[in-house]
């Protein structure tokens, strides 16, 4: 389905910030999708996704967590991705944000409203759904799953879904039992699908220029994730 996008300005948490808006041709008011980039920043892999959604006829905001639309080297994104975990307050806000540009587009039905992200944007939606933002659905593509605020897990509204490689080394196993026992102890409707022998930023074919270990795109997963993702769209959200 052809679409329009177009680069938003707007300010979160004192940040400057700029986001990718993709909004489907035809008008109507339907399902929408908030996108939350990788760890580094944004880059055309977020707002490649935002642009595939729109294609599918979902309208998709990529938001911008770092500022000014683009990554960061990462010796200064990791510190302060730390920090977000340490304390989620910054991130929060600036995914609040995001979503709140989303709502306002006026072919979005807020009823039908989901958050997905990569890498610390998996963490990023699930930060925005523990403060009880109204998401119907949250997807984390090799997400993060720690947290320092579990007991929040209780305002979570809608249906969770992480995939995970099980060869990831920022989620061992031990993280992927606790996630799976906190969010059964808040009541969720969560799932986590494991991919065997699959690393970190498997939907990334540019991670591998980084040549970081356990970090590699998968493309079977890559594609795999993807159906995943629109299946509980499907239950959730709607098809367009």
């Amino acid at each position: 389905m052809p679409h329009q996008s177009r680069a938003i300005e707007y300010a979160a948490d004192g940040a400057h910030l700029i986001g990718l808006m993709c909004v489907p041709d035809g008008g109507g008011c339907g399902p929408a999708v908030l996108v939350s980039h990788e760890g580094p920043g944004l880059t055309d892999h977020a707002r490649d996704r935002a642009r595939r959604l729109a294609d599918l006829g979902y309208v998709a905001f990529a938001l911008d967590y770092h500022g000014a639309g683009k990554p960061l080297p990462l010796a200064e994104a990791q510190p302060r991705i730390r920090a977000w975990v340490a304390d989620p307050t910054g991130i929060r806000a600036r995914a609040r944000a995001g979503l709140d540009l989303l709502l306002a587009e006026p072919s979005v039905d807020p009823a039908r409203v989901a958050a997905i992200g990569f890498c610390f944007g998996g963490t990023t939606s699930l930060e925005l759904a523990r403060t009880g933002a109204d998401l119907a659905a949250v997807v984390g593509f090799h997400p993060g799953l720690n947290t320092t605020r579990q007991a929040e897990n209780n305002n979570i509204k809608g249906k969770v879904l992480m995939l995970v490689g099980t060869a990831d080394p920022v989620v061992p196993p031990d993280l992927r039992l606790a996630f799976e026992q906190h969010m059964s102890e808040a009541g969720v409707d969560w799932r986590m699908i494991l991919y065997g022998g699959v690393g970190h930023s498997f939907t990334n074919p540019g991670v591998d220029a980084f040549n970081l270990p356990g970090y590699a795109y998968h493309a079977e997963t890559d594609r795999r994730s993807w159906r995943a993702m629109l299946d509980l769209f499907a239950e959730t959200i709607g098809v367009p």
